[in-house]
């Protein structure tokens, strides 16, 4: 069989039939059940394991406490503070576990009513997004949440004569939810690429535009990551030093998938 030419539009043709509205809505409804099938039996399995994952997560602020010689632990205040932690983390893990199904199930949807042309186009993008949040995810977790709370740690100041003890004393559903704010923050920055691309290939904006806001985009960088990050100078260097150079690599991508002008 001779390959394909994407050049040629009699071959790059749309492989999907003509379908009518409801037949069109019930394909849409398949897909969202396949979604939260997918996503419940996540959550549940990840429910039985919620007390493993949180230990994972809470292990960067054990490893401080056990340098500094303390007990690690984390408090709950309130009767159901545990139990919703739990449930959270069970989102949180099943969000992860289902990706896959969920972004499979998106694209088989989609995909019909694309050329065959464009799925090539797009499926670079479709690859490059969970590896992107996964790189930004790991950063996170592995660089910069323990820095930040070798840096909170710090401020835990022994009692003596005439001097009050302040002792850290983190609560398990503020600990989760700020793991979950600064691991999701850098996952979502880190697809800055994807995104200038995406819009580069549609023709929304082009490379020459990317830098000539260069230096806009740099400030708006530190200013994101002011937002997302803890009040600490480490949090927010560590994100906007990693979204400045991600936005250098999107204006190289953006010129490389960028529709070429067309010499007459």
């Amino acid at each position: 069989m001779a390959p394909l030419d994407v050049n040629d539009p009699a071959a790059d043709q749309i492989d999907d039939k003509p379908m009518p509205l409801l037949e069109h809505l019930v394909e849409l409804r398949r897909r969202l059940l396949w979604s939260v099938a997918a996503f419940a039996v996540c959550f549940v399995l990840c429910y039985i394991y919620s007390k493993s994952i949180y230990q994972i997560l809470a292990a960067p602020l054990a490893r401080v406490q056990a340098l500094k010689g303390d007990q690690p632990r984390l408090i709950y205040t309130e009767l159901h503070e545990a139990f919703i932690t739990y449930i959270k983390v069970a989102m949180f893990g099943a969000g992860f576990l289902s990706f896959p199904v969920v972004s499979t199930q998106i694209w088989k949807f989609v995909a019909p009513g694309l050329y065959r042309s464009e799925k090539n186009a797009f499926l670079p993008f479709l690859i490059a997004t969970p590896v992107l949040f996964l790189l930004g995810a790991a950063l996170a977790y592995f660089i910069v949440i323990p820095l930040a709370w070798t840096f909170f740690a710090g401020f835990e100041q022994r009692g003596g004569h005439g001097t009050a003890q302040i002792e850290l004393l983190p609560k398990v559903s503020e600990y989760l939810s700020l793991v979950m704010k600064l691991i999701m923050a850098f996952g979502i920055a880190f697809e800055m690429p994807v995104l200038f691309s995406l819009c580069a290939r549609a023709g929304l904006l082009t490379s020459a535009t990317l830098r000539k806001y260069r230096r806009y985009a740099y400030v708006g960088c530190f200013l994101l990551a002011a937002v997302l990050t803890p009040p600490d100078a480490i949090s927010m260097c560590s994100l906007a030093v990693p979204l400045v150079g991600l936005y250098e690599i999107s204006v190289l991508a953006a010129r490389m998938v960028e529709p070429k002008p067309v010499e007459i």
